[in-house]
């Protein structure tokens, strides 16, 4: 993974383990999510693309946006990067079957490496095949 091949980062949350869909229900605008320290986190930076991928249950693509700024320390002790990023109404988000049986993402991180800490990532091809889910939907979203 490099900045050359990167598409968007992913940041995930287990929507079966914490109620993400009642938080974001509520306050659909997300501003800052928590990463692993590393190098993924430093090449983290403001205009770079995120997706908000949910797993559990209801996984699948919840949200596209954009960083606002590189990883930071925050007052718990990790690392947050800070997010432009509003969760789509639940019938607008692109389940995680819809992105599975499509060839072009076969082989993203999110499937091979579903455990995997935040951030992921997808490369330009499998983004762009994300942002053509996210049209079909009515959505709007920015590649670059």
């Amino acid at each position: 993974m490099t900045t050359e091949n990167l598409g968007a980062w992913v940041l995930k949350g287990n929507a079966d383990h914490v109620d993400l869909a009642g938080r974001f229900a509520v306050a659909p605008g997300v501003d800052q999510w928590c990463v692993r320290a590393g190098y993924r986190a430093r090449l983290m930076q403001a205009g770079q693309p995120v997706v908000f991928w949910a797993s559990g249950r209801r996984a699948g693509v919840w949200g596209i946006g954009r960083l606002t700024g590189p990883a930071e320390a925050h007052v718990d002790g990790g690392l947050h990067v800070p997010l432009d990023l509003t969760i789509a109404p639940e019938p607008l988000r692109v389940p995680r079957a819809a992105l599975r049986d499509d060839p072009r993402l076969a082989d993203t991180e999110v499937f091979r490496q579903p455990q995997a800490s935040n951030p992921s990532f997808l490369t330009v091809e499998q983004f762009d095949a994300v942002l053509s889910y996210w049209t079909q939907m009515g959505l709007h979203a920015r590649r670059g």
